[in-house]
């Protein structure tokens, strides 16, 4: 089980990602096939949130 303390460090580690991927374009310079993964994930995970509002 994680402390709260690495729980935040965490949070804070993937917020920093974020915005530097946001900020340097990673996504952009990934090759295409990660790319279109990347997609196709965030397709599939956006219906379900929307299958799931409906409700």
């Amino acid at each position: 089980m994680a402390s709260t303390k690495q729980k935040n460090a965490a949070k804070n580690n993937i917020k920093k990602a974020a915005s530097t991927a946001k900020k340097k374009r990673t996504i952009a310079h990934l090759p295409k096939s990660v790319r279109t993964a990347l997609g196709k994930k965030a397709s599939s995970a956006a219906k379900r949130k929307k299958v799931g509002s409906k409700g």
